[in-house]
């Protein structure tokens, strides 16, 4: 699924769902990321790794997705983890207090582990 901005591949990863994002994540961009993710939901897959490292950029919009689809994959038992977190994410993570819900994982081993 993709758009000119944003291209999300979904994977499995023992029985974990992991979406790689590619683009940016705003605005314009957030449906496509909020579709796969409630697709993946309503077919039981609660345990969601969003797969970060080739997003080039991230605004306030993309966090609330990410907030949104976390307390959602909590109602079911799940999560959502963020792997591979780049500088700028990095940072609005700190200034958004928000690096405790979304702690970075340096692997995908250890985001689905």
């Amino acid at each position: 699924m993709s758009d000119t901005r944003l291209a999300l591949r979904v994977d499995d990863h023992e029985g974990i769902s992991v979406l790689h994002l590619d683009g940016e994540l705003d605005l314009a961009t957030e449906h496509i990321f909020l579709r796969a993710c409630d697709q993946l939901l309503a077919r039981g897959h609660a345990k969601i790794v969003v797969d970060v490292s080739r997003l080039g950029f991230c605004d306030c919009t993309g966090l609330g997705a990410f907030i949104a689809v976390q307390q959602q994959a909590e109602l079911w038992g799940g999560y959502l983890r963020l792997v591979g977190v780049r500088r700028q994410l990095a940072k609005l993570l700190r200034l958004a207090q928000l690096v405790d819900t979304f702690p970075p994982y340096t692997d995908l081993q250890h985001a689905c582990g």
